[in-house]
């Protein structure tokens, strides 16, 4: 089966995809627009004042682009927009933790780890036995300057207050030769202007350049495992999902003639599906009772933002065409294209099945998992209303044994992960 996909091993702009992330995150809420590129512009502003090398320069952007990913709630997210905080709820070790294993990310963890460290609390560069990298200082900086910038007045007529407020923690919450380079930076209007430049993603791409790199499948892989944790692990509701559709999706891929480096790119899309989730918040994805009309329509956003996300990743143009699409219906019914059948591909066909086999069989807030017959039951149903493929169905339900074995085993190893992170932001 041809389907268009690039078989084998992709150069990806990671740059692209660490942008797309942090935007979806920063989506949650009109307060936070753009709050991890404006921290990570500013960091690196402050990086080149005080003539780190260009290395150093590019992994202090990295992390405040990622800085808060292991934030999962928007009321967590919104009290960290308070200047003064005293407890981090373990959002720093929760993102170290979600991005150490990743090799690109080897020298970001540590800065997203200790992001929230305060100069006072060990009197150099050292927390107990921890080496503390400066980056971590100049991160925390960048991202008390970047809360401290309010909407109600032009953000040049702000800049001796902040900066003022800076000062008076230096040697304290702030290590001193940091505030000395952020308030020689801050001196110069383009410092202010380009943090909070409505296209900001222009300004970082100018900075930092393509950051391309050749990612085998493995890695590429793992890059989607990688998000796939940090959209799923925000509830325990949702932790094994995209695992259980990736895994359901790859297969079924296969059986309906998918070659093999197609069928790896259907378990990306798999993991990556709800990426736009990131844009719900948790409040929403865990309500108990049925959603009210505004909140169902904040959820039916989710596989837009995916599309937008995904979008600028080039190279992931087919998994985002079948990622985007895994809430279209063949009856034209579905959300948010409206696609009808002619315009929903093979691939999003599948998806869109495993998305829906899989949610019926765990459980959800408002239900537990429900019985593999029932859940037939009603794959069956929907393939009648002419909402799923039949012969995708049919395919299926003739290999449910194996298939289900599949979705039950890789979302068990899902519950594993789920239960060694979590307690490490505890």
């Amino acid at each position: 089966m041809n389907t268009g996909t690039p078989a084998g091993d992709v150069r990806v702009s990671l740059f692209d995809v660490m942008l797309g992330l942090a935007g979806a995150v920063d989506l949650v809420d009109p307060t936070l627009a753009d709050h991890h590129a404006r921290v990570a512009c500013m960091a690196h502003s402050i990086a080149q004042e005080m003539g780190l090398s260009l290395s150093e320069q590019r992994d202090l952007v990295c992390a405040g682009l990622l800085h808060d990913i292991g934030a999962f709630s928007l009321s967590q997210r919104l009290e960290f927009l308070r200047f003064d905080i005293t407890d981090d709820g373990g959002h720093s070790e929760m993102g170290y933790q979600l991005v150490k294993d990743f090799s690109p990310f080897h020298r970001v963890g540590p800065l997203i780890r200790h992001h929230h460290v305060h100069w006072s609390r060990e009197g150099s560069h050292s927390a107990g036995e921890v080496e503390i990298p400066c980056g971590c200082h100049i991160l925390h900086l960048a991202d008390r300057v970047a809360v401290s910038i309010g909407s109600h007045a032009e953000v040049l007529g702000q800049v001796d207050f902040i900066v003022e407020k800076i000062r008076r923690r230096s040697g304290d919450t702030f290590a001193p030769e940091i505030v000395e380079a952020f308030c020689d930076a801050a001196t110069k209007e383009v410092f202010w202007l380009e943090a909070t430049y409505p296209e900001i993603n222009i300004v970082l791409r100018e900075r930092c350049g393509p950051m391309t790199i050749d990612l085998y499948m493995p890695d590429l892989t793992s890059l989607a495992q990688l998000f796939c944790h940090i959209i799923d692990f925000r509830s325990r509701f949702t932790a094994t999902h995209s695992n259980g559709v990736a895994e359901v999706a790859s297969r079924l891929a296969r059986l309906a003639g998918f070659s093999e480096a197609d069928s790896d790119m259907m378990r990306i899309a798999g993991y990556l599906h709800d990426l736009g989730k990131l844009a719900v918040p948790l409040e929403i994805v865990e309500k108990p009772e049925a959603l009210t009309r505004n909140e169902w329509h904040v959820m039916k956003k989710h596989p837009y933002y995916t599309y937008r996300v995904l979008g600028a990743v080039k190279e992931l143009h087919t998994v985002n065409q079948w990622a985007a699409c895994h809430h279209e219906l063949l009856d034209g019914k579905g959300y948010p294209f409206h696609y009808g059948p002619d315009r929903i591909s093979v691939g999003s066909r599948i998806l869109a099945l495993s998305d829906v086999f899989t949610a019926l069989t765990e459980d959800r807030p408002y239900r537990t998992a429900m019985s593999l017959d029932s859940a037939v039951s009603i794959l069956h149903g929907m393939r009648e209303a002419s909402k799923l493929d039949g012969d995708l169905v049919d395919l299926l339900d003739c290999n449910m044994d194996e298939i289900n074995s599949a979705r039950a085993t890789a979302q068990a190893a899902a519950v594993e992960s789920y239960s060694r992170l979590r307690p490490a932001a505890q």
